[in-house]
Parts: C-alpha cells; structure tokens; sequence
C-alpha cells in the first residue's frame, strides 16, 4: 500500500509550476518567452542568443534568474514581476485536488522557484487558496533556486521542516536529488517515469490527485 510509505510524513512540500497544474496549461512557455525577453534587453543580444543564454544559465545554475544575477548582477525583482505577469486564463480550478491536498495530515507547503506573489496568482486560479500553511517563492531562499542546496536549507529551515518526516512533490526530477539526500520521500509529478528509473526518486505519478488520495487512504 503506498499509503504505508508516508504514514510518518507531517509536512508536505509541493513544487508550483507543472505540478500542482497540469503542464498542458502551458504557463512556462509564457515565462520563457518573457525570459527570452528580459535576457534579451538586458544584455542587448538578439532573441536567439538571449534563449540560448536562458538555457544555459537554467542548465548550470537552476534557473535564468540566478545565472543572470552571478554573471551580470541582474536585480532579481524587476526581473521576477516581469517574467511572471502572464495569462492565467489556461488554469483551470480543480475541487478534486483541493480535496486531496486538504485530507493530507500535517502541515502543507508550497515551494517553488518562482516568487511568491506569482504562486499566489496560480493557486487562486486552481481554487487552492487557504489550503497550504506556506507559500515560500524563490526570494525565501535567499534567491537560491532549487537544486542547490542552500535553496532547501533555507526554505526548510525557515518553515522547521523536518525533513525525515516529509515528502517532497516535483516535476523537474533534479529538483528531488537533494530532498533525497535529507532523507524526504520523493515523488516526481510527471507524464511519465524517468527512463531509467532513478535512485532518488521514491515514486512517480501521473495523476496527483489520485496519488494523494491513495496516501490518505
């Protein structure tokens, strides 16, 4: 029973974007392209270079942001309320997984590495508002984004997490290496597994809503 698995869990952590949405709501291919925008202006490169200097900083530092902010000094304020002032009309309000998040015992986290202001934004527009404890945007780590470390050491630490009693819900399955290594369980939300399977990920999930109400079970 995968119920058995988390019976000792008391916090849980859930990634925003591509996980408690469904990615074909699309809403990072907007982001990207705001990126791209950014980059491109920021640096005054044409749309090309900017895009392949947004991937690059995401592939080496964990996202575009943190890239910009060690290579160039970017502010990273004026850059997140730019980037995440999109069209939130693709989400959809979902009582199914609102329901599913709310008979989960313990205490509900949100933690993802854009700002917090925008996860408010997506959540509204699910319905899930006033169901997580905490919403925690990548300035609550000190704008280290997830992978790092230091991203999960200040958002867990400042929320008191334990995390021997927690499990972690992430589309990006590096994103779990280091939850792993706490020693959460882990759970990647995705159209499908890792080929080959990964050791730090403890299970896969196609459907989170049900995969929620078989741990509540």
């Amino acid at each position: 029973m995968v119920a058995d698995h988390f019976s000792h869990v008391k916090t849980w952590v859930f990634d925003l974007d591509n996980t408690l949405y469904p990615p074909e709501a699309a809403l990072f291919a907007q982001i990207e392209v705001k990126m791209t925008d950014w980059v491109s202006r920021e640096l005054n490169v044409t749309a090309d270079e900017a895009n392949r200097l947004r991937h690059d900083y995401w592939r080496e530092f964990g996202t575009t942001l943190s890239g910009m902010m060690a290579k160039h000094g970017t502010d990273p304020l004026p850059y997140l309320t730019y980037v995440h002032d999109i069209d939130f009309s693709g989400l959809t309000r979902d009582a199914e997984l609102k329901s599913a998040i709310t008979a989960l015992p313990g205490r509900k986290i949100v933690f993802t590495n854009g700002s917090a202001p925008y996860a408010e934004r997506v959540l509204e527009a699910r319905g899930l508002t006033g169901i997580f404890n905490a919403v925690y945007g990548i300035e609550h780590a000190d704008f280290h984004p997830k992978p790092q470390a230091a991203a999960f050491d200040a958002v867990l630490g400042r929320d008191g997490v334990d995390p021997q009693a927690a499990a972690m819900f992430e589309d990006d399955p590096r994103n779990l290496e280091v939850p792993h290594a706490l020693g959460m369980k882990t759970v990647h939300v995705a159209p499908a597994p890792l080929t080959p399977p990964a050791p730090h990920i403890h299970h896969h999930t196609n459907d989170l809503s049900a995969f929620l109400r078989a741990v509540a079970d």
